[in-house]
């Protein structure tokens, strides 16, 4: 028979890493900021991908001629030279805003020996690496309820102090973004681990997606998290509450844990495709550049990729 039950909680007593409550990310981010830069420069290999032909004022290329466009395009200067008609195309260069939203909710903390880092700082890494691609890319930054769309170089750094004065005013722990609906032709990147109901998941990416606005989900795991390696007499903290679990032949409880961490994501992966948005899993044991360059290739082709794609 299973040895399982749940605290009360006068019988909680809390290790002080879990009283710390919101991270310190006045001491965390100067180290945090560094490794988002780096990635994001190992990631941007020559031009930005989002480079295409239109209105603009920049010379892109010259290509052929098609016969029934206006001649008013024709570069004959460059068509003199090989006896052929070339058209002179300019750069595309209307700005897209892309919405970034970065977990730093309680369950964000948790790291084992097996990870890189604390999931909070794989998707503060990420999320920063990502929005100082898209700003050298020319594209407008901002966190939803947080900041407005920016499109200055310093994006990191202003991004960094955004969420240290939302951490002074304790509102810096929200489980998922604000349910808003986001203006038309933007994107959203959520990175978190999205261990939320189901139900406020689909109310969240619902609202975001109602006029119609694309978005990417990363879910981010400890590889623990999949694994459940426990065994034996063990003890469960709930970081949201004081509720502990102790249990003994933790082992026992191996496969119910798995099939339902299996179907949560499932719904989530479902939520998402519901509103053409793609969905991706990425744990704390694989290089955070993997993640970056899959979710740059999503972002840059203007939709939802593959919903299951794994880094």
């Amino acid at each position: 028979m299973i040895d399982a039950r749940l605290l009360e909680r006068n019988e909680t007593g809390t290790d002080p890493r879990h009283q710390r409550g919101a991270l310190d990310l006045a001491r965390r981010l100067p180290a945090l900021l560094v490794a988002a830069k780096e990635i994001a420069a190992t990631v941007m290999h020559g031009v930005h991908g989002r480079r295409r032909a239109g209105v603009g004022e920049t010379f892109w290329q010259f290509r052929p001629f098609v016969w029934g466009e206006s001649t008013s395009r024709i570069d004959w200067r460059r068509s003199a030279r090989d006896g052929r008609i070339f058209v002179r195309e300019r750069e595309w260069e209307a700005a897209h805003t892309v919405w970034v939203w970065m977990d730093r909710s309680a369950s964000m903390n948790y790291v084992s020996s097996l990870a890189m880092q604390p999931k909070i700082d794989r998707a503060l890494v990420l999320g920063l690496a990502m929005a100082d691609l898209l700003v050298r890319g020319g594209e407008r930054v901002g966190i939803p309820g947080l900041t407005r769309p920016l499109a200055t170089r310093g994006i990191v750094e202003r991004f960094a102090e955004a969420m240290i004065d939302e951490e002074k005013r304790g509102d810096g722990g929200a489980e998922l973004p604000p349910a808003e609906a986001l203006a038309p032709r933007t994107q959203a990147v959520l990175v978190g681990d999205f261990l939320s109901p189901p139900a406020a998941i689909e109310t969240t990416i619902h609202a975001m997606a109602s006029r119609g606005a694309l978005g990417h989900l990363v879910m981010i795991a400890d590889p623990v998290e999949e694994t459940f390696p426990f065994s034996g007499h063990t003890e469960f903290l709930d970081v949201d509450s004081n509720a502990r679990l102790r249990v003994g032949e933790a082992e026992t409880f191996k496969r119910d844990y798995l099939v339902r961490l299996a179907a949560h994501r499932d719904a989530v992966r479902a939520i998402c495709r519901s509103r053409g948005w793609s969905f991706a899993l990425h744990r704390t044991d694989r290089p955070a550049a993997e993640a970056l360059l899959a979710l740059r290739t999503r972002l840059e082709a203007g939709g939802a990729a593959a919903p299951a794609e794994a880094s």
